[in-house]
């Protein structure tokens, strides 16, 4: 009976040296043909890994072969061996997922014969796909399909034809057809938007009227005398809260009252102390002052052969925004203006004139305020931090003193209405509080610091009669009140008054300003439906509003109260002013 291979490998061995080197070979034989006709679906990476193993398999097999035949010549010597092809047995394959015989091979890792038959079942899934066929033929499809670059067909020009006419001028050839020689180019000089003014004082001439007028000469000898008799500023009493909103209430406006005075955003208000006319001042963004008379205005309106511009008189004393305005408290005949160009003019109604106070090309200036009640030395606060005196009295147009404060910027002025060696100023984020008597060129150190503020702070001003209060308009959309009674070394917080003050980039920004009759009261203007300005109490109550239905339609940013009266003017971002009066 013929034993199965099985057998014949299992018999291969475990017999060791009895088995007959006939089987043996056999056995290989079987092996080689199983192996041959695997390795015709192999990839070509797996048949380079294949050979790498079959050539391990068939050393170690030589070497079993060899041992065994040693054995068999020491152990029986009479026995014939047949004769067996070597060579075929070194060429056999050897893949170990074939046969089971394989596994007993000491030559091999369980790893590595893992690994073999993993990779022969891989490489028959993947020959059954035939993916490198599909490749081929989808190679051949896209180079098929592949467009051509399709370029746009430029029109043709006609070399015939007529083309667009165009000017002799802009050909270069004059009337008979003979060009014209090439004009040499000059270089161009780009003009100052805004040149400064000539310095040394200025005529009082208006922008829109005849410098001849007898009407604007009735004005200025009016304004003069007027100014003459004008009440002096004597002790006042604070009226209750009732009386004053009562007063506040009678306060309206119509269309007489409103007009617009400057060209462009007006950035300062001021109203004349007389006790029997009215006379609004404002300061705008383009350099202008304008000065509206109502009295004259309304009673010229009457006559139907005047003009609306009549009792408005416009002028130019600057050449860049005008931020602060003043009538002089010793003598309201005297307008101060300050202007960002570095410039602090006085105008003079009794010579009609704009005289040059101080005047600095180096830097611009932002506002300033009176040191003394005369008005004769005035303290000006710079863009850059810096602060500078100035008195009228000496000959000139400097400054006596520059000192350099810790503040980058300032944007506003003012000295404390008691003690005037006190002075408060806004800067960008923190409000000082310094003593002008102890002012150092090489720098200064404040007083107080209000560092209480998270945004830019557009203002800070001491209440008008006792300065026991402190009012400050910051970005944060608060204004907040402090207590000045006792300048020490702190400045308590009293009250924070919630308020919209973003205006954005297109108006003036808000200033909250305290109203001279009313010294516990705050003045601002309203970015709500329907436009108004609003009066606040010291402790945030809301005191009045000012309406105007159709006769206030726009934002009034700057507002000025009258030192005596219930007068109350507003000026916008347009160049109008809005005056509510009883």
């Amino acid at each position: 009976m013929k034993p199965s291979s099985h057998c014949q490998a299992r018999w291969f061995f475990q017999g060791g040296a009895e088995a007959p080197l006939f089987f043996k070979a056999r056995y290989w034989h079987q092996q080689h043909q199983k192996s041959r006709d695997q390795r015709r679906i192999l990839t070509p990476k797996m048949e380079a890994t294949s050979s790498k193993t079959e050539s391990t398999l068939q050393k170690s097999s030589l070497d079993v072969c060899t041992e065994s035949n040693k054995r068999q010549h020491k152990s029986t010597s009479d026995t014939v061996i047949p004769s067996v092809d070597m060579e075929s047995i070194q060429n056999l394959d050897s893949d170990e997922d074939t046969t089971l015989g394989l596994d007993e091979f000491s030559g091999l890792s369980p790893y590595e014969r893992k690994r073999l038959k993993n990779i022969s079942e891989n490489a028959n899934f993947f020959a059954s796909l035939q993916l490198s066929a599909s490749a081929a033929r989808l190679r051949e499809m896209i180079k098929k399909r592949q467009p051509p670059e399709s370029k746009r067909k430029m029109p043709k020009k006609r070399e015939n034809g007529t083309g667009c006419r165009r000017s002799m001028r802009l050909l270069k050839v004059d009337p008979s057809g003979v060009s014209l020689p090439a004009t040499p180019t000059q270089p161009t000089l780009i003009a100052d938007e805004n040149p400064l003014l000539p310095p040394g004082p200025l005529e009082m001439t208006p922008e829109n009227r005849d410098d001849d007028n007898d009407l604007f000469k009735g004005f200025l000898q009016t304004w003069a005398e007027v100014s003459k008799t004008s009440i002096k500023n004597t002790e006042k009493e604070l009226s209750s809260i009732k009386n004053y909103k009562a007063n506040l209430n009678g306060m309206v406006i119509n269309e007489d009252t409103v007009h617009k005075v400057t060209k462009g955003p007006i950035l300062s208000v001021a109203l004349h102390p007389s006790e029997i006319r009215t006379l609004v001042a404002a300061g705008a963004k383009s350099g202008q002052v304008g000065l509206w008379d109502l009295q004259l205005h309304i009673s010229l309106l009457k006559q139907t052969h005047q003009s609306e511009e009549d009792g408005i008189y416009v002028f130019q004393p600057h050449s860049q925004p005008v931020s602060c305005l003043y009538f002089s408290p010793a003598n309201p005949a005297h307008i101060l203006s300050l202007s960002y160009d570095g410039t602090l003019r006085c105008g003079d109604f009794s010579r009609a004139i704009f005289e040059e106070v101080c005047r600095d090309e180096r830097s611009s200036f932002s506002s300033f305020d009176f040191l003394g009640e005369d008005a004769s030395t005035l303290i000006v606060g710079h863009w850059n931090g810096n602060i500078s005196l100035v008195d009228r009295r000496t000959p000139g147009t400097s400054y006596e003193k520059l000192i350099n404060s810790s503040l980058r910027k300032i944007r506003t002025v003012h000295v404390h209405p008691v003690h005037r060696q006190y002075f408060i100023t806004a800067g960008l984020r923190d409000t000082h509080i310094y003593d002008a008597r102890h002012l150092n060129p090489r720098g200064s150190q404040p007083l107080i610091s209000l560092t209480e503020h998270t945004k830019s702070i557009a203002s800070a001003y001491f209440s008008p009669l006792t300065g026991n209060r402190v009012v400050t308009t910051c970005a944060d959309c608060k204004l907040r009140i402090f207590d000045s009674s006792c300048i020490s070394s702190q400045i308590p917080l009293l009250t924070t008054i919630r308020h919209n003050t973003i205006t954005g980039r297109w108006l003036t920004r808000f200033q909250a300003v305290w109203d001279p009759k009313q010294e516990d009261c705050v003045i601002v203007g309203s970015m709500a439906h329907p436009r108004r300005v609003e009066i606040f109490h010291e402790t945030g109550k809301q005191v009045h509003s000012f309406f105007g239905g159709e006769c206030l339609v726009s934002v009034c940013s700057i507002n000025a109260m009258h030192p005596t009266r219930y007068i109350m003017a507003g000026g916008n971002s347009s160049g109008k002013i809005h005056v509510f009066m009883n």
